[in-house]
């Protein structure tokens, strides 16, 4: 049994972190309290912020599980302030994760976009690896690119941070990539969060149940060793007409993946989970679609988890080497920067001017 230690980092990494403890535990009013986790591991759940009211209004996650960082009603998207936040109450945090035992494997949930998140992960991802052996993953949500240029400079400074420390790996989720996930912001979200929990979910059992062709955390951290050290989701769930061909191939489509990519273009390696009855697994054609996938990859680890009376579901996960969404993020970032740059020089000098004139001058009443 996999011990595995989850954290969800702001106010993003929260309400991801609460849906997963939401699907893991039934979705019931009360079944944080009764119900017994779906997880087939031992999972660790934290919910860390600065703003309490976020912690307050997280429904599926228990009290003991929530972390409050002292810090008035969060860092209102200010990376240094945040920085400076973590700095200064890193000994809580670290002390609340070593009071919960020793772990496998941990993943840190967060938005590289807003302020706790942002500026806490890199920070603790740092902290974790210096003190700790075990393998630290990020999973990490980019931002609608309406949202504006402190979201976008923000988003591009974590990423670049991130990728400076000993992460074994970062899983990308792109906010502007799933908006067909519902027709107004919240269902947008929650569609969003919801999506990230299944996922993450089906990887829990994977990783750690007894499969046909098997896949473990040993694969996983080769899989995200490789490349650049960024990752993302694909998933698709069947019905009984679809053959598990085109359920791998659907999981590997736009409507499956997390984040915008050509995974035959832009991946080095990959991973294939399928999950079902029995008489939706054919061999033959599980075989010809991942050797087709191995013969532009390089390697592709496959698992199988035979579920009586289940349709089939495939859980993909690409390790990817270049990207053209996210040098295009860098770009519109870089852009965000200069634009504040530009409107408090703006600002300055017009401080300046309205100086200049009145030297000198006395008000007349």
């Amino acid at each position: 049994m996999l011990n595995i230690l989850l954290l969800g980092v702001g106010q993003c990494g929260n309400r991801i972190l609460d849906a997963i403890n939401c699907e893991s535990f039934g979705g019931g009013r009360f079944s944080k309290y009764y119900s017994k986790q779906k997880y087939v591991s031992n999972v660790q759940t934290m919910a860390i912020n600065t703003a309490l009211n976020d912690l307050k209004g997280l429904r599926f996650t228990r009290a003991k599980d929530r972390i409050h960082i002292p810090f008035l009603h969060g860092v209102g998207a200010n990376r240094n302030i945040g920085k400076e936040c973590f700095i200064n109450n890193k000994d809580l945090v670290l002390r609340a994760i070593e009071e919960r035992g020793n772990f496998d494997v941990a993943f840190i949930i967060a938005s590289a976009s807003g302020g706790t998140g942002s500026s806490f992960s890199p920070l603790l991802i740092k902290e974790i690896k210096e003190r700790h052996t075990f393998p630290v993953y990020a999973i990490i949500v980019l931002p609608f690119r309406e949202e504006g240029t402190i979201y976008l400079q923000n988003a591009a400074f974590c990423l670049q941070e991130m990728r400076e420390t000993a992460v074994d790996g970062i899983i990308i989720v792109d906010n502007q990539f799933l908006k067909q996930a519902g027709k107004d912001i919240k269902s947008a979200y929650d569609g969003i969060n919801e999506m990230i929990s299944k996922r993450f979910l089906f990887l829990m059992r994977a990783l750690d149940s007894e499969m046909m062709m098997v896949t473990d955390l040993g694969d996983f951290k080769t899989l995200l060793a490789s490349g650049a050290r960024l990752a993302t989701f694909g998933f698709a769930k069947g019905n009984e007409k679809q053959t598990i061909q085109e359920v791998i191939k659907q999981s590997m489509s736009p409507n499956g993946l997390l984040f915008s990519m050509s995974p035959y273009k832009e991946a080095v390696r990959a991973m294939i989970i399928i999950q079902g009855d029995k008489k939706y697994l054919d061999i033959n054609e599980i075989s010809n679609e991942i050797e087709k996938l191995s013969s532009s990859l390089g390697h592709v680890f496959k698992g199988i988890l035979v579920r009586n009376n289940e349709l089939p579901q495939v859980l993909t996960i690409f390790s990817i080497s270049s990207s053209e969404e996210l040098d295009n993020l860098y770009l519109t970032a870089i852009e965000a920067i200069n634009k504040e740059k530009e409107q408090k020089e703006q600002t300055t000098n017009q401080k300046q001017e309205a100086s200049d004139i009145l030297k000198g001058m006395e008000p007349e009443y």
